[in-house]
């Protein structure tokens, strides 16, 4: 499998496309692209995350930078680590989702955020370069263990002001985890526990041995759905690897959707903030491959919704460019602004148990009170030497049949009652179909037909 780089960072598999040297090459060049000082080092877990954490750690020392080292930890926790500091970057070590025998680096800029599209390409372009002058012997870098990390990320998101931490505690809220063994394991119980809640941990211990496929979609959230019944919860919690994804399960086993993670935690916070300042110009940022039901509690509230290409750094950016409230990604990540730009489960999760204690009522009638419509996902492997720019362009020209048209990330055709996305993965080397109708059957149709489209060649 080739190395993937993008804005996502980079990926590929242990002992072949990613090996030591390929670690040490890009970690000595971020020591450069950080112009020194010290750079916040975590892990989701995965077995091969601690040689690779050394190698990263080894490789920016001679370069004369400090490694402050967090161990296992979220992406968000790193984002936030560098953003509360002086750190002049971030590493996330993780492969996100992708199976064990993937694994990655994830690059911060000294605000604790993706590096930008424009950032990128300067750091890429360093890496193929081959700049990494090394320091001398009495410049080399130092090395510090970062302690209480995990309670720093629980203090700020229990500081948010729409926690009610008294009112939660009183509710004392029924929670079954499933982490996959990876970073969430031990912080996101803990989140929890603060709260008030009785946590029942399923798949929390740390070791980065994934019990099922890390990705947390329904298909493999089966035993958490099992356990949410058989121990009567209030809901389930799934996370992925590097915790910055959030997928919940309500009260009967049933999968919430994680589109409507973002959905629902865009009506409390747009409805919390209307509440606060009724003349607020408020707004929520998400990608063009979000569900529309966000539009629709946007509406509910006075708020304006902006879209923009797949990727967590441009949600980020746009957020922080018109001042958005809150913003995400219907693959269950949400970026809420007051902690910092970046998705966070834990964001996540205190939202959603505010929502819930707010509410008044059971996950699946929560669930039912928000607009409703289906998504349906695919993804197709295209054939040797095929471009999807060009087979977008192809369907375009000869497909969109009447739609309202966006090229901003891929093909995106918006027709009265649905809409289809297509685009080139960011992580794999697949192309991503994307629709959503107000009926399954719609959605599955609209998304089949241009799958075909797309795999005619």
């Amino acid at each position: 499998m080739p190395l993937i780089r993008s804005i996502s960072g980079l990926r590929g598999t242990i002992g072949d496309s990613l090996t030591p040297d390929v670690v040490i090459r890009y970690a000595a060049a971020f020591a450069e692209y950080c112009g020194g000082g010290t750079v916040v080092i975590g892990r989701d877990g995965r077995p091969s995350g601690s040689w690779i954490e050394e190698l990263v750690i080894g490789a920016l020392r001679s370069c004369g930078v400090t490694a402050e080292v967090l161990g296992l930890a979220p992406t968000p926790t790193v984002q936030l680590a560098v953003e509360k500091s002086s750190a002049t970057g971030g590493i996330s070590i993780t492969a996100s989702h992708n199976p064990s025998e993937w694994n990655g680096l994830k690059f911060l800029n000294a605000e604790g955020i993706f590096l930008g599209p424009d950032e990128c390409a300067r750091f890429f372009s360093s890496v193929d370069a081959g700049r990494a002058p090394l320091a001398g012997w009495k410049a080399s870098g130092g090395i510090r263990i970062a302690t209480d990390i995990y309670a720093r990320h629980i203090d700020a998101s229990l500081a948010l002001p729409f926690v009610n931490a008294r009112g939660l505690n009183e509710r004392g809220f029924k929670v079954v985890v499933d982490a996959v063994n990876a970073s969430g394991s031990h912080i996101v119980p803990q989140l929890l526990e603060r709260c008030g809640c009785e946590v029942v941990k399923l798949f929390c211990d740390g070791s980065g041995l994934f019990p099922h496929t890390p990705e947390p979609l329904p298909e493999n959230l089966g035993q958490l759905a099992a356990a949410v019944k058989e121990h009567g919860a209030d809901l389930g919690i799934a996370v992925d690897p590097d915790a910055d994804r959030l997928v919940l399960i309500d009260e009967r086993g049933e999968p919430f959707g994680e589109e409507y993670t973002i959905t629902q935690a865009a009506e409390f916070i747009l409805g919390w903030s209307r509440r606060n300042d009724p003349s607020a110009e408020l707004s929520v940022v998400v990608n063009l491959s979000t569900t529309r039901a966000v539009d629709d509690v946007a509406e509910r509230h006075g708020a304006r919704v902006v879209r923009t290409p797949v990727g967590e750094i441009n949600v980020a950016l746009e957020m922080k460019r018109i001042g958005a409230v809150i913003g995400g990604e219907g693959s269950g990540g949400v970026i809420l602004s007051s902690l910092h730009y970046g998705r966070d489960s834990l964001a996540g999760i205190v939202i959603t148990l505010a929502h819930l204690l707010q509410f008044g009522g059971t996950m699946s009638a929560l669930r039912a009170s928000l607009p409703s419509y289906e998504i349906v996902k695919r993804k197709a492997t295209l054939g040797d030497g095929v471009e999807a720019a060009a087979v977008l362009a192809r369907i375009q020209r000869d497909g969109a049949g009447g739609a309202r048209v966006s090229t901003a990330d891929g093909l995106r055709l918006d027709f009265d009652r649905s809409w289809v996305h297509m685009r080139a993965s960011n992580t794999e080397p697949i192309v991503r179909v994307i629709a959503e109708a107000p009926s399954r059957e719609e959605a599955e149709e609209l998304a089949d037909r241009y799958l075909s489209l797309v795999t005619a060649i």
